[in-house]
């Protein structure tokens, strides 16, 4: 049973300690400003992409990690400890050649 609220008070005092709660629409609305806001921010932080790797997708340069990680088990397989790469381009072509490095 509830208690009776004390006489002579004013409306100021009777809700002096009253807190509404918040709808779940306004939850939503402030969880996704809150989303959008963390994704601003992280998109402001993002260090650009370096000049050299402009035009390479995720999926191209993972394809490329794995053909010269293929290359080099070759190479390691075939007894060659020491090499370097040498890159050569030819119009539209670029090329990449193993040079092994011989002392």
């Amino acid at each position: 049973m509830m208690k009776k609220p004390p006489r002579g008070l004013t409306d100021k005092d009777m809700i002096r300690n009253y807190v509404e709660e918040q709808s779940v629409e306004a939850q939503l609305l402030t969880a996704a400003k809150k989303a959008e806001k963390r994704r601003l921010v992280e998109a402001a932080e993002a260090p650009p992409e370096p000049l050299a790797k402009s035009g390479f997708t995720k999926e191209l340069t993972d394809q490329l990690g794995m053909e010269l990680v293929a290359l080099k088990m070759e190479l390691e397989m075939s007894g060659v400890k020491s090499y370097s790469y040498k890159i050569k381009r030819d119009g539209e072509k670029i090329t990449l050649t193993v040079t092994d490095k011989k002392f």
